[in-house]
């Protein structure tokens, strides 16, 4: 077989290194065992050894070649294995002198053979089999001695020595072959690391001098629009300009988009912290993103918190392209209703606030299966329905990479055809203690409205050189400055510049960087050094289209005095003239404000939204009080009746309900509220919070509204749905308890894990004249409450493992049964928290409650006593002249009292 062929056979279709080293030892496994037919024919040995070795080598051989043609070595490798580590040592050991012939060299050839070929459990099993086999021959020759075919001495001590030589020599081929193999394959990766750095070189210069040309049409485009807004022109020039204005912003915004993706594909992505003013950001993303809305007859809703901090120190530039992406995704996705922008702020800790923006829609929502898949690069979710809908496929995926670059994190809730939420948290340091106060948002170019511009100051005495190889640069930045009444001279080359700055002393040059011949950097070294030029002092900006973090920092090195990116707009450019310029050469004027006209802004709400807001069920069987003084939300289950359907203490009251089931052969069920209508109301809270805690009555129970409910909270990424493991104010105490550690300023974590350990130690009872009504409602068996019935027993329904059950029975009057029931409950007043007592009862009268209070008074005092009247759905299943006492054990201390 000539090198060639060779050379194919080990690394024809892609073949892996693994399967290169089977190859090779299976080839030198049966070449070795073919020349070990020589020594045994020498020595003298058995033909039935001789056949058995010609077999194996044979066998190994065919299967090589088979699994290298129909390309599946992994199983060949298999096959060989059984042969080579597990049939060959077995027969020489038979065959060949037991543990005095050569099998000793073949098992541990074998384990050598197992660890090159298979991998993982495969391996294992192979080499469990191997030392299997190898202590039975041990101690097969150990016992039967006699059943093992002894050669002669000289015949086994021969073959022993040719089996060594031979196995030896396979190892020594395979060690220097393998490292071959290494060898080459880690210049292969070398190679191939290089080509993609190279590759990830030239598409990384590629956008960012895709950027850098686009940047520089689109200076003009935006600064002789703001120009032509400037002037005196009739409203409909000004609409159109205004739209222009938008449509810039967003191809830029674009161009950013895809100039990021490439930076943290390289992993070169920085961030560059500054102070800026919330207010100021907002009004340029308004500004933007305004008429998109308007286009879709959309309303628009800006609110933000009059506590959120008047300066903050974070990366406003991806600050604002993450809210642009979101909300430009909320519009898009948007086809009626409203998209809404909310900035607050959260926790503060040693100087870091947590700012909150949450952008809502009433779009289309997205399905649950696709939210894993959301911000990945690329890829947009619900294909088939989305795809007339323009976009790339990258703004969320970069939103993602940008928040936990600044540390932060991204939550969705969404429900599919309703609409979805975007929460955004972001660390920021906080400048200063002024908070922003109320504020207006007039966006600059969305709400019908343009403006007369007016300069901040004047200096007619100062001189700006600006230098630009492109014509149209030249011409945006002269006029953007004309207002200034600046003395403004331009030049189209860094040698040009340099014979002006020769004779000419500029206060001022703005200096664009990528320039043939020379580069803006180059001319400004030759500046500073310029012998007998009058500049060498002179503030110098790069004016350029190269943007990115990167690019700061290098003109900062450079000894650049600013650094501006294009597109460039007036405002902008005057501050940074204004920052630069000698004072004695500047006029302030103190008219000098924007001046707006046909001016529609909406106020700031200020609505901060909570940070937790408590939901429970209409079956909590809470006081309206508490329900008000918390602002606690309610879901109301369902009495179903032959009439109709009746939302539970909304549409049906108590009293109603039970005269209703006086007849019994009228049917009343209850049932909980559907997934969908759980959604529906989580997604309702979280207009008004960040997240929701809701309180779910036991799932043990019979038609429990708790399953529904943890399946429609897998639609949002910050709503927990806590198993009471409780009814009625059992239920209800843990909605109280949970309200106050909210006002605490608790986290939702830690309100979870309180809440999880109190109910344990809430104790949920109730005392009932009799079991038919829950008969009725399929909670306990109809011979349950035959028994008790003819018995004349009152039975105690207790709360055990989630689970309503009876927990014990009593006989008598009913009075001496209220009174045994109490004294059972608070029997032991120093074991039971005695700030509130729930009395929750149906169908009694005000002398019941009076002796009912009476005689809980005779064990105990509480601060407070609720009496409580059941919800319709907790009556139906439990009847009149019931009522039980509901309380939580005294060593569960909320954390107020710790």
């Amino acid at each position: 077989m000539s090198s060639a062929k060779i050379k194919e056979l080990f690394y024809r279709g892609g073949r892996n290194l693994r399967e290169r080293l089977f190859i090779l030892i299976t080839s030198l496994t049966a070449a070795a065992w073919l020349i070990t037919i020589i020594g045994k024919v020498i020595a003298g040995v058995s033909a039935g050894s001789v056949i058995g070795i010609v077999t194996a080598a044979v066998l190994v051989l065919l299967i090589m070649i088979e699994s290298v043609r129909s390309a599946n070595i992994k199983h060949g490798a298999i096959f060989v294995s059984v042969i080579v580590s597990l049939a060959f040592p077995l027969h020489s050991f038979l065959r060949g002198g037991g543990i005095n012939g050569d099998a000793p060299i073949w098992f541990l050839f074998g384990v050598f053979f197992i660890n090159v070929c298979l991998t993982g459990e495969m391996r294992v099993l192979f080499l469990v089999l191997e030392c299997a086999e190898a202590v039975f021959c041990w101690y097969f020759s150990w016992k039967m001695p006699a059943l093992i075919y002894e050669e002669t001495e000289i015949s086994d001590e021969f073959v022993s020595f040719a089996a060594l030589f031979l196995a030896s020599a396979v190892l020594c081929v395979m060690t220097e072959v393998s490292n071959r193999f290494y060898l080459s394959e880690v210049k292969r990766s070398i190679n191939q690391k290089k080509e993609i750095e190279a590759l990830s070189e030239a598409q990384n210069h590629f956008f960012s001098s895709m950027s850098h040309e686009i940047r520089t049409p689109i200076n003009t485009i935006i600064a002789l629009n703001e120009m032509i807004l400037r002037e005196n022109i009739s409203d409909e020039v000004a609409e159109d300009a205004v739209n222009i204005q938008s449509a810039s912003n967003m191809l830029l915004h674009l161009i950013n988009d895809i100039l990021d993706m490439s930076k943290f594909a390289s992993g070169q992505m920085k961030l560059s912290p500054v102070s800026y003013n919330p207010g100021d950001m907002l009004s340029d993303i308004v500004g933007m993103l305004w008429i998109r809305a308007k286009e879709k007859n959309l309303d628009f809703q800006v609110n933000v918190s009059p506590e959120l901090p008047v300066e903050l120190i974070g990366d406003e530039i991806r600050i604002k392209q993450i809210l642009i992406n979101v909300l430009n995704n909320a519009i898009k996705y948007t086809h009626e209703g409203e998209v809404s922008l909310s900035i607050q702020p959260g926790e503060e800790e040693n100087g870091i606030l947590n700012v909150i923006y949450t952008v809502s829609d009433t779009g289309i929502g997205i399905k649950k299966e696709n939210i894993p898949y959301l911000f990945t690069a690329f890829r947009r979710v619900d294909e088939e329905k989305n795809r007339h809908i323009e976009g790339t496929g990258l703004g969320l995926s970069i939103v993602k990479q940008f928040v936990d670059l600044m540390g932060g994190r991204i939550t969705v809730n969404s429900i599919y055809t309703k609409g979805s939420t975007f929460i955004i948290e972001i660390p920021q340091k906080v400048s200063g203690k002024q908070n922003i106060g109320e504020i207006k948002l007039d966006s600059l170019s969305g709400v019908g409205k343009r403006r007369e511009h007016i300069a901040g100051f004047e200096a007619p005495e100062a001189k700006v050189l600006v230098v630009d190889d492109n014509a149209a640069n030249l011409l945006v930045v002269s006029k953007l400055l004309r207002i200034t009444k600046v003395q403004t001279d331009t030049v189209a080359s860094g040698e040009e510049a340099l014979r002006r700055t020769l004779n000419i002393h500029y206060h001022v040059i703005f200096m664009d960087h990528l320039m043939p011949n020379m580069d803006g950097i180059e001319c400004l070294n030759a500046i500073r050094s310029q012998i007998g030029g009058h500049c060498r002092d002179s503030k110098i900006v790069a004016l350029t289209a190269n943007a990115g973090s990167e690019c700061k920092t290098l003109y900062e090195k450079a000894g650049f005095d600013g650094y501006l990116t294009k597109p460039i707009t007036g405002d902008i450019l005057e501050r940074e003239l204004y920052r630069l310029l000698p004072r004695e050469l500047t006029f302030t004027k103190a008219e000098a404000e924007d001046i707006l006209k046909e001016t529609v802004s909406w106020m700031n709400k200020g609505e901060r939204k909570k940070t937790v807001v408590i939901t429970t069920e209409s079956v909590a069987d809470l006081p309206q009080e508490i329900i008000d003084r918390y602002g606690i939300a309610i879901l109301p289950h369902l009495v179903c009746t032959e009439e109709g359907n009746f939302m539970d203490g909304v549409e049906i009251e108590t009293k109603g309900m039970l005269d209703y089931m006086q007849d019994i052969s009228r049917k009343v069920v209850t049932r909980s509220p559907d997934i969908q209508t759980v959604e529906s109301f989580f997604a309702k809270q979280l207009t008004s919070a960040n997240n929701i805690i809701h309180i779910s009555i036991s799932s043990g129970l019979a038609n429990s509204g708790c399953p529904a409910a943890q399946e429609a909270a897998r639609a949002f990424n910050n709503v927990t749905v806590i198993d009471s493991g409780h009814l009625s104010s059992g239920q209800g105490l843990m909605v109280i308890e949970a309200c106050r550690l909210v006002e605490e300023g608790k986290s939702p974590e830690e309100i979870t894990e309180h809440l999880e350990s109190l109910k344990y130690r809430i104790h949920t009872s109730f005392v009932v004249d009799s079991l038919d009504f829950l008969a009725r409602a399929e909670q306990v068996t109809e011979g349950t409450a035959a028994v008790t019935k003819a018995l004349m027993a009152k039975p105690v329904l207790v709360m055990r493992h989630s689970k309503l059950g009876v927990g014990k029975i009593y006989f008598g009057s009913r009075d001496r049964v209220w009174r045994r029931y109490i004294r059972s409950v608070l029997r032991r007043p120093s074991a039971i928290d005695r700030r509130i007592l729930f009395v929750t009862y149906v169908g009694l009268s005000k002398r019941d409650m009076e002796w009912i209070r009476e005689q809980v008074e005779k064990y105990a005092e509480f601060d407070t006593i609720y009496f409580q009247k059941a919800s319709p759905v907790i009556a139906m299943n439990c009847g009149e002249g019931t009522f039980g006492l509901l309380v939580r054990d005294a060593d569960v201390l909320n954390v107020t009292d710790r």
